[in-house]
């Protein structure tokens, strides 16, 4: 099959529902997105079944997949750097160290990337099940697919609008409708990155943004800038004080899907 026949597509894992779009040039054609019931953590099973579905009904073999998850499915941690690391394999035990020490030990493998940094700089390390990945690969080279990328939304959302951020002190805030993630630098450098279940409602952001606005005041006197991207929040953009809005939506399409939205942060 020649490359040029190959479609590419853009698949979402959400929290509560799996969406999947056509990229045309640089635009998607948004085919459309399936919810379920929200189980918890686990409900990623569930989500791996929809979008075998989906990929069923609108795929063939040959096709290119990218897919992007939600926070509520991965788990964050900051890596210290250390100068007694000396290979990848050190750095990744290291990073899993620091993951149990912040979450316990695992009773499930998980597959972590790090952030690449310089020497002498804090890594951001992210994970995510081994069995939904392995599970996901499995079902995508069963239907004959390539796939192309596999990113926690976080990185994907960073990696778009990182060039928007005008400060080496900043805090960027992903929220998702259950889930907000929130990425703090100061001086250019990694200093902070969790996860807190939470609602994108405009009480709940204030809330949240308003605490580590105080926790920060009290441990530097450096001005934050904050970033605010609230994929879900189409139709009433978040109104929260003191903070810059980050959106991906556009006004000329009549899509309203949160999981749209996410698929558009994709490159």
């Amino acid at each position: 099959m020649s490359l040029l026949s190959r479609d590419r597509f853009v698949a979402v894992l959400g929290a509560s529902g799996v969406g999947l779009g056509q990229r045309r040039g640089s635009g998607t054609l948004w085919l459309g997105s399936v919810g379920f019931i929200d189980e918890g953590f686990h409900a990623w099973a569930v989500a791996l079944e929809t979008l075998d579905r989906l990929l069923a009904e609108h795929t063939r073999p040959g096709d290119e997949l990218s897919v992007v998850i939600s926070g509520h499915f991965s788990r964050f941690c900051l890596v210290p750097w250390s100068e007694q690391i000396s290979s990848p394999a050190e750095l990744l035990g290291f990073a899993q160290l620091c993951f149990e020490d912040l979450y316990g030990v695992p009773t499930q493998p998980w597959s972590m990337v790090l952030s690449a940094e310089p020497a002498g700089y804090d890594r951001v390390a992210t994970a995510l099940p081994q069995d939904l990945l392995t599970q996901l690969r499995t079902q995508v080279a069963a239907r004959g697919l390539r796939l192309r990328s596999v990113q926690p939304y976080l990185m994907a959302a960073f990696n778009h609008f990182d060039k928007s951020f005008d400060a080496d002190d900043f805090l960027f805030v992903v929220a998702e409708p259950v889930r907000s993630v929130l990425l703090l630098a100061r001086e250019g450098r990694w200093t902070s990155v969790r996860s807190v279940g939470s609602s994108d409602s405009d009480a709940a952001l204030t809330a949240l943004i308003g605490r580590e606005n105080q926790l920060q005041a009290s441990t530097s006197d450096r001005p934050l800038s904050v970033y605010l991207h609230a994929p879900a929040r189409i139709d009433s953009h978040p109104d929260v004080p003191g903070v810059h809005l980050r959106t991906l939506e556009e006004d000329r399409t009549s899509v309203r899907d949160g999981l749209y939205v996410m698929s558009r942060a994709v490159a």
